[in-house]
């Protein structure tokens, strides 16, 4: 690093433990999608009180909102992206190399979201100092994004156009690995609700007076099983019974299931109105009726290229965080307890892409995102290795001293890339020629529904059911 990267990170290093308490106070509160009121809450209020003006409530939703300062021209625009929504059923405690819940049956932070918003705070607070030292002209703006883990906010951000004139968007995501990529990643999805509706009846008296929506819930899951068969192999479709009946003696008049289909961009349009025929399908053999709800509608992601680069020259420079024998200690224990490789903190410094990695099923809303302006997303070290996503192994270490050190190294790594584009207007420019290319192939559209609403309330009994008992557990950074 030169003089002025070194002063970047230092400055990142000076304020880290009040964000490493805002870190924990959002493990703490562990909110699902759209329930985020104290995390959006705790995240706006420390930009607002570094400068930031804060817009609440954007985009229809409650929780979400947007940061921003800027200075001079306000040219260029760079965009942060920030989740902080929690799981449900990962209760877990916090630094325990085993499965142990807090509160069990309660959400957890299984994906490490409650580091991410924080490590963008760090990142554009510690910006907006060096910039005014420096006097350097630009625009920051974190979008404080709920809701991924139901794969909401940004396609809804985008049709508000809140991304019109960023330049650039740094995205981030905990791992257990400190790596970044580029070109074609993960799936496109729809994330959908069928409600089936029927007629109650004695269902040993008087069954022919009854229609039974579970009986149209179980053909439509034969309909899509059998539809799997002749969908590419890229595809991932899969689906849960919300709602089901509560008695065998009554015909349950209502019944409704939550499918996920997933594929390629070209491919999942169509995959979807597939099934929508299957409900359809469903319902006229049972005689019942049928509500279809969108929860989320969802592009692949296209990190961009030049950006991963510029990205992974600075997690080089920034390097691993040093770990005690007693984080190794801890890492070790629960590798050996989950039946993952027994290798302590080491892991790899990695530019990926699709030539170097296989496709995989997993997806993200920060897709759209990526089909309206250059965006990359740091992997940055906040869990031990081996631990997958949306697992107990990823709720305790994410309120740990490694978590903590992740979140340091995160934010430098962001802080650094953030400043060369803000000092090297020619990386900008062959940046927006990439992406140039892409918007050609793949103009953006919007996959949501016309009418499309975000699902407010989404989650709002499942997580009443559990605050009053996580409450004495909140933490206040």
């Amino acid at each position: 690093m030169n003089s002025d990267k070194l002063a970047i990170a230092q400055a990142v290093e000076a304020r880290q433990e009040k964000f490493w308490g805002i870190s924990d106070a959002i493990w703490s509160y562990a909110e699902l999608a759209l329930e985020e009121y104290r995390s959006s809450k705790l995240l706006a209020g420390v930009l607002e009180a570094a400068g930031f003006k804060v817009d609440r409530g954007v985009a229809g939703m409650p929780t979400a909102f947007i940061a921003t300062w800027s200075q001079g021209t306000g040219q260029p625009t760079i965009g942060f992206l920030g989740e902080f929504d929690a799981l449900p059923m990962l209760s877990q405690k916090a630094g325990v190399p085993k499965k142990d819940p807090l509160v069990p049956g309660a959400p957890g932070h299984g994906c490490s979201h409650n580091t991410m918003g924080t490590a963008q705070a760090l990142t554009v607070i510690t910006l907006k100092e060096v910039m005014e030292k420096k006097g350097l002209s630009g625009t920051l703006k974190l979008f404080g994004s709920p809701a991924e883990e139901i794969l909401t906010s940004r396609p809804f951000m985008v049709r508000a156009g809140l991304f019109r004139g960023v330049d650039v968007v740094l995205d981030c995501h905990g791992d257990s690995a400190f790596q970044v990529t580029y070109g074609m990643e993960g799936t496109a999805m729809y994330s959908f609700i069928v409600t089936f509706k029927g007629k109650t009846a004695h269902a040993g008296s008087f069954p022919w007076m009854g229609r039974s929506a579970t009986d149209a819930v179980e053909l439509m899951h034969a309909g899509t099983e059998r539809m799997r068969e002749h969908l590419p192999i890229t595809q991932r479709t899969h689906w849960v019974t919300l709602e089901g009946g509560e008695a065998p003696n009554v015909i349950p008049d209502r019944a409704s299931t939550w499918y996920f289909i997933r594929d390629l961009d070209e491919n999942v349009e169509k995959n979807f109105a597939w099934a929508l025929d299957c409900a359809k399908g469903a319902a006229l053999m049972t005689q019942t009726t049928y509500e279809v709800k969108t929860i989320a509608a969802i592009h692949q992601r296209f990190p961009n290229r030049y950006l991963a680069e510029l990205v992974f020259e600075n997690i080089k420079a920034v390097g691993k965080p040093a770990y005690t024998e007693e984080e190794e200690t801890f890492a070790r224990a629960m590798q050996t307890e989950a039946g993952y490789p027994v290798i302590g903190m080491e892991y790899p410094l990695k530019l990926t892409s699709p030539e170097s990695e296989p496709l995989r099923g997993g997806s993200s809303d920060v897709g759209d995102v990526t089909l309206v302006a250059p965006t990359v997303s740091l992997r940055y070290p906040v869990r031990v290795p081996g631990s997958p996503s949306h697992h107990w192994t990823v709720v305790s270490a994410s309120k740990s001293s490694i978590a903590h050190k992740g979140v340091t190294a995160g934010a430098k790594v962001l802080a650094l890339s953030a400043f060369d584009l803000l000092t090297s207007p020619g990386l900008l420019v062959k940046i927006r020629e990439e992406f140039a290319e892409l918007a050609a192939k793949r103009p953006y559209k919007t996959f949501l529904p016309d009418g499309a609403q975000p699902p407010l309330g989404f989650y709002t009994d499942l997580m009443g059911k559990y605050r009053g008992a996580m409450e004495k557990f909140y933490i206040n950074p």
